[in-house]
């Protein structure tokens, strides 16, 4: 008889132990749940706005700042914005020259009088000099501020993302992979001109960028190629012949296509010259500014 009064002695306090753990477990959970609850919306996701001289001191429901913040993150998220550019905006681009002051200017401009904008920028430079950043501030002072449906692509991985669309086991089509293209109200295409200019490549970039065009979408670009070859692109006469000779010469023709409309081609750049205005950045490649001081730091 006693061993059965210590057994239920011992069920008793084994129970009021794991009562008291849900009930901390609970109020717990109630805890964060309360924490978590915007306190200005109480998690509906609207708020009243308070208006003076109105009818009960309320001027209406609007959108609560939770709601905007959430919705700005996924914005974000879905632009494609690599990691690497993730945190560059218009605050951490330090101007080296007037060219690099001139085009802060501009790409803020846009976003201070967007949507009234009817062209877009075209970032003209060497590499290093910042051409990448300022495209990605612009994309995301418009979703931050504005709240506009953004989208960054470079234009290799762009093609071939569709290249891959062809594939008969692939997951996608190419419509699935251009709709997002052609729909964004604004389009960062970096590194225009980059790839091998094939007539595929040219077709499809003419396609793409003819299709925003035709339907007044505003589109920012990159690219590493000018209007002018650059000094020291020219040849004499007899090595030009001399390279016409080789059997080599389609590939190394290729490689010498040194200006934006020979990669591109006449018809897309005469394109870009009504949808966007051309900013030329000149510079040092920051690339080497970092290593060079990384170097100096292993000295001292």
């Amino acid at each position: 008889m006693s061993s059965d009064n210590s057994d239920k002695k011992i069920i008793r306090m084994v129970n009021g132990i794991h009562d008291s753990s849900e009930s901390r477990a609970n109020a717990n959970e109630a805890t964060r749940t309360e924490s978590s609850v915007c306190q200005f919306c109480f998690g509906t996701g609207t708020r009243l706005e308070p208006g003076e001289g109105t009818r009960g001191g309320i001027k209406g429901a609007v959108i609560c700042e939770c709601r905007r913040s959430d919705s700005g993150t996924r914005c974000l998220d879905a632009a494609r914005i690599p990691p690497r550019f993730r945190e560059c905006s218009f605050h951490n681009y330090y101007p080296k020259n007037d060219s690099q002051y001139f085009a802060h200017s501009f790409a803020s401009r846009l976003v201070d009088e967007y949507p009234a904008v009817e062209t877009g920028l075209l970032f003209m430079g060497s590499v290093g000099v910042g051409k990448t950043h300022l495209a990605i501030a612009v994309l995301k002072d418009l979703i931050e501020k504005k709240r506009v449906t953004c989208l960054f692509y470079e234009s290799g991985s762009l093609l071939k993302a569709i290249q891959d669309s062809y594939n008969p086991v692939s997951q996608t089509s190419e419509m699935r992979v251009l709709a997002p293209v052609y729909q964004a109200e604004v389009l960062v295409l970096d590194e225009l001109g980059a790839t091998v200019p094939t007539n595929w490549v040219r077709d499809t970039m003419y396609q793409i960028i003819n299709t925003r065009y035709n339907n007044k979408r505003l589109t920012i670009f990159t690219t590493n190629y000018l209007d002018e070859a650059r000094a020291g692109a020219e040849e004499n006469s007899d090595t030009a012949d001399a390279k016409r000779r080789s059997r080599t010469f389609a590939s190394e023709r290729i490689q010498e296509l040194t200006t934006l409309e020979e990669r591109i081609g006449t018809p897309l750049r005469s394109r870009l010259y009504e949808m966007c205005k051309k900013v030329m950045i000149e510079g040092e490649d920051y690339r080497k500014r970092l290593e060079q001081r990384r170097f100096d730091s292993a000295k001292a």
